[in-house]
């Protein structure tokens, strides 16, 4: 079991609003922000629920909520308004991760992954960039079937949540429900899987390895895995929340949440609940001095909910 020693008080410094203008149906805010990436003067998030990629000017250090954000559209069409047949058409964008330079994107590029929970939910967006915060305008869709189709052979109920590149290395995170709690960090070549993202290999590399984690429970509920990124040393943070579903496509009350760190041996340092038990699914870090400066963005699972903007200071020590 993980050490949990303290918890964290995380600060809302404010809502993620978007311009209705640019919105197909008029709306004024994501209400499932899952994924989020800082670049530059730019904060990147996309929310499992849209064809978009929301664009807000980074204002967390100043901790001052952002003005409302430009929308980039991911994927041609619309969804359904109706929350049933919106759930069952969307792409499930639950990653955004920065890679490095590729073929095609010397200054890097972002990425969003589909879930992979359904077959439908197997497609991802890559987004060259131009500079630290500027996307240069090529967008390229990858089909996902051919990465996922051997980790359903691990794991029936795939839902990959969190990916990074580090050490040669492009680390996919899934997470487990309470049918299945394992939560696990895949690893591949990123020599392998750079080339299949630029189109220029058909076949993705093979799984370099798996790390299944336990995490631990919230009155009877796992904590399952819903992002995670880079540190120091080969260490990694994550996030991660105890929802009471028993699959990847249902969601559920969230009974606690909590920020960690898994060391570079594969061990989980510590844990520390966040307070309020907020519905964090995507986390962006930076060091500034002593401390790690944690950013994270939320899901709240009902879309009149705007997705909040939160930030936790955490001395690194408190990780060692």
């Amino acid at each position: 079991m993980p050490l949990v020693s303290s918890s964290f008080h995380p600060q809302c410094i404010g809502l993620l609003h978007i311009d209705p203008a640019q919105h197909p149906q008029g709306r004024q805010h994501f209400s499932a922000a899952s994924g989020l990436v800082r670049s530059g003067p730019t904060l990147f998030v996309v929310a499992d629920d849209e064809l978009h990629l929301g664009v807000f000017e980074d204002t967390v250090a100043a901790g001052t909520a952002p003005g409302p954000g430009d929308l980039v559209r991911l994927l041609e069409g619309d969804l359904p308004a109706e929350a049933a047949p919106r759930k069952k058409a969307k792409p499930d964008f639950e990653t955004l991760t920065r890679l490095p330079a590729l073929p095609g994107c010397p200054a890097g590029a972002l990425l969003a992954l589909g879930s992979g929970s359904t077959a439908h939910r197997e497609t991802a967006v890559l987004l060259g960039l131009a500079k630290p915060g500027r996307l240069s305008g090529r967008t390229a869709i990858v089909s996902l079937s051919r990465l996922y189709a051997p980790l359903r052979k691990r794991f029936a109920d795939l839902n990959i949540e969190g990916a990074w590149v580090a050490d040669g290395h492009l680390h996919l995170l899934h997470r487990g429900n309470q049918s299945d709690a394992r939560s696990a960090c895949i690893r591949y070549d990123w020599s392998g899987i750079a080339p299949w993202l630029a189109g220029l290999q058909a076949q993705p590399p093979v799984i370099k390895n798996v790390q299944v984690l336990n995490l631990g429970s919230v009155d009877g509920v796992a904590l399952s895995l819903t992002d995670g990124v880079p540190l120091e040393c080969g260490d990694w943070m994550f996030s991660a929340v105890a929802e009471d579903t028993g699959d990847s496509v249902a969601d559920g009350a969230c009974v606690a949440s909590a920020l960690g760190v898994i060391a570079a041996d594969g061990k989980v340092r510590r844990l520390a609940y966040l307070e309020g038990a907020p519905k964090v699914e995507g986390i962006a870090v930076q060091r500034e001095g002593t401390d790690w400066v944690v950013t994270m963005v939320t899901d709240p699972d009902d879309r009149a909910v705007a997705s909040q903007l939160l930030v936790c200071r955490i001395p690194m020590a408190y990780w060692t």
